[in-house]
C-alpha cells in the first residue's frame, strides 16, 4: 500500500509558501466572491468577455505570487510575518473595495458617503486611463502620425 501524505509536511510547505497567515483564507474567499460578483456585473452589462475574465483570473493568481514573494522576503529579513501580513491585509482591502464597487454598479444599496467616494475613485481611474492613452500615443508616435495625415488631407 502507498504511503499517506503526511500533514506535517503540508504545513511546512504552506508555511514556506504563504507563511503563518491567518487572513489568507479570508482573502481567498473575498477573491472568489469578487469573481462571482464580477461575472454577475458582466452579465448585467452584456459585456461578458472571456479574454477579459482570463486577465482578471491571472491578476488574482499574480496576487498569490506577490504574497509568496512577500513571505520569502519576510523570512529572509526575519520580520516575523510583518511583510506578509501587511501584503495580505492590503489585498483584503483591495478585494473588499472591488466587491463594494461591483455591488454599487449592480444596484445594491451602498451608504451614500461610500458611494460618493467610489465615484471619485472611478473618475480617477478614468483620468488614469486617459493619461495612459496619451502617454501611449506619445511613445508610439500614433498621435503624431494622425496629425500628419490630417495636415496632408487639409492640404489637398
Amino acid at each position: 500500500m502507498g504511503e499517506f501524505i503526511n500533514l506535517e509536511h503540508l504545513d511546512v510547505v504552506r508555511f514556506y509558501l504563504f507563511g503563518d497567515v491567518k487572513f489568507l483564507h479570508l482573502l481567498l474567499v473575498l477573491m472568489a466572491l469578487d469573481i462571482l460578483i464580477g461575472v454577475f456585473k458582466a452579465i448585467k452589462n452584456h459585456n461578458l468577455w472571456s479574454r477579459k475574465s482570463l486577465f482578471g483570473y491571472a491578476r488574482k493568481m499574480l496576487v498569490l505570487v506577490v504574497i509568496v514573494l512577500a513571505n520569502l522576503m519576510d523570512q529572509i529579513l526575519g520580520m516575523n510575518g510583518a511583510i506578509t501580513y501587511a501584503t495580505v491585509l492590503f489585498y483584503i482591502a483591495n478585494e473588499g473595495l472591488s466587491i463594494l464597487e461591483n455591488c454599487a454598479e449592480l444596484g445594491v444599496l451602498v451608504p451614500a458617503n461610500l458611494a460618493a467616494k467610489l465615484k471619485v475613485v472611478e473618475s480617477q481611474k478614468v483620468e488614469a486611463e486617459t493619461f495612459k492613452k496619451i502617454i501611449s500615443e506619445e511613445l508610439t508616435g500614433s498621435k503624431v502620425d494622425a496629425q500628419l495625415e490630417a495636415a496632408k488631407e487639409s492640404e489637398k
